[in-house]
């Protein structure tokens, strides 16, 4: 055998491809190991973030609906200030005749007025005429008699910026914008309502994340140091509200910070506020920040906790016998190696708080609510599943815009949770 032979397996195959076929049977074992968990994950998380994004762009019932009156529309001149022709009103009684039949011309106005008020009763009362309309009679005429709101430019425009199968529409309207006739314009002031909610959001996060540090902190140092029997018996006092449904918890709120409820009564008893000047406490981002802050304390505390009992009390002492007073001992010793707790607790109270809803919805009012509250009401109220999904998405890269801002400030390297 010449040395540039291949040196072979038991089994006659080259070395090297014995080899690689048996990483090969390694890592299809590996792969099907992991399958379950990997098609949970596609199935529950990232379909559907991916339908979310989608939904949020999605904008084909109107080409659907009418498609002639699409088409008639592009050679319409929006900013002439005048409806359309003839042309026009022939396409679009053929084809709300079509919706009717097939029961859609409601869903395209529902997703119209969206856009502009009064748009769905313009499709539903025209729905109910459209059968009756007279071929040998001018359709413009007919549709003007239905309803007037046919000769108003602004209709159209509506109807022909809104054509296109994608659209941007609910993200402009996610910022405050609008397409108009000359471009994207901002909404009118009475509408301009969710950049508030994204910056509000993120300062009542903010604010709820520094308020469980606070309150945190100090516990967890407290149960950390103590003996164990003592710290077993008060971390079952911290953990007792996962034990308590979050909807009894928030509602007790509602009962304690009210006008009349046992903290003003007791305030006032104490003679700190007069009965008739008592605070409000609820309704407000004060409720809000008050009742989340107590509900995410435990997602605070247990990270702190579990990284503070691995610091061995033997450094700061060795501090102390070196000449640093007790402040000193713990703000240059103990507090940098509690960082990683900290870091843990923070990212999860934060990304925590800045997706609730039913607690702002019970005690936060109208100044104490969050963007999420709109969110929900999208999915589950008004059904403007566009909007809401474009909303969720916004919110989504918000997030990872902190995220990322976080690990680079703080390092999500040093994030622990013991």
């Amino acid at each position: 055998m010449s040395d540039s032979s291949p040196v072979l397996a038991a089994d006659g195959r080259p070395l090297k491809a014995s080899l690689n076929r048996a990483l090969r049977r390694q890592k299809m074992r590996a792969l099907l190991l992991i399958a379950p968990l990997l098609i949970f994950v596609l199935v529950t998380f990232i379909a559907p973030i991916a339908d979310m994004l989608f939904r949020s762009v999605e904008n084909d019932i109107v080409s659907n609906t009418l498609p002639r009156t699409v088409v008639a529309l592009e050679d319409w001149d929006a900013a002439s200030g005048v409806s359309p022709d003839e042309v026009v009103f022939t396409a679009l009684a053929e084809d709300l005749a079509e919706a009717v039949s097939a029961k859609r011309h409601t869903q395209l106005g529902t997703r119209l007025n969206y856009e502009l008020s009064g748009m769905s009763s313009l499709f539903r009362k025209t729905g109910r005429k459209v059968k009756r309309l007279d071929t040998e009679i001018p359709f413009k005429e007919q549709f003007l008699e239905i309803e007037e709101d046919w000769d108003d430019p602004e209709v159209w425009s509506t109807i022909k910026a809104n054509s296109s199968r994608f659209t941007a529409g609910y993200f402009l309207n996610a910022v405050d914008l609008q397409l108009g006739p000359d471009g994207i314009e901002q909404r009118p002031e009475n509408e301009r309502i969710y950049v508030k909610l994204f910056g509000r959001t993120i300062f009542l996060s903010v604010t709820i994340t520094l308020s469980c540090f606070l309150l945190g902190y100090p516990i967890a140092w407290i149960l950390a140091n103590l003996k164990a029997r003592t710290a077993n018996l008060l971390m079952i006092l911290v953990l007792l509200p996962f034990w308590t449904s979050l909807l009894v918890r928030t509602s007790a709120w509602k009962v304690l910070l009210q006008q009349q409820g046992v903290i003003n009564d007791t305030l006032v008893w104490l003679g700190i506020v007069a009965d008739d000047n008592r605070l409000e406490l609820i309704n407000n981002a004060t409720g809000t920040i008050i009742a989340m802050t107590h509900i995410l304390l435990p997602f605070m505390i247990l990270p702190l906790y579990s990284v503070m009992k691995t610091i061995p009390i033997s450094y700061v002492r060795a501090a102390k016998s070196l000449g640093a007073t007790d402040w000193t001992a713990f703000w240059r010793v103990y507090f940098p190696q509690s960082v990683p707790g900290i870091g843990a607790g923070a990212i999860l109270v934060f990304i925590l708080a800045i997706g609730y809803y039913i607690t702002p919805a019970l005690v936060g009012g109208t100044s104490g609510t969050f963007i999420s509250n709109r969110i929900a009401y999208h999915i589950s109220s008004s059904l403007n599943w566009g909007l809401g999904a474009a909303l969720g998405a916004i919110l989504l890269v918000l997030v990872l815009v902190l995220y990322a801002l976080y690990d680079k400030i703080v390092g999500i390297d040093n994030v622990k949770l013991g």
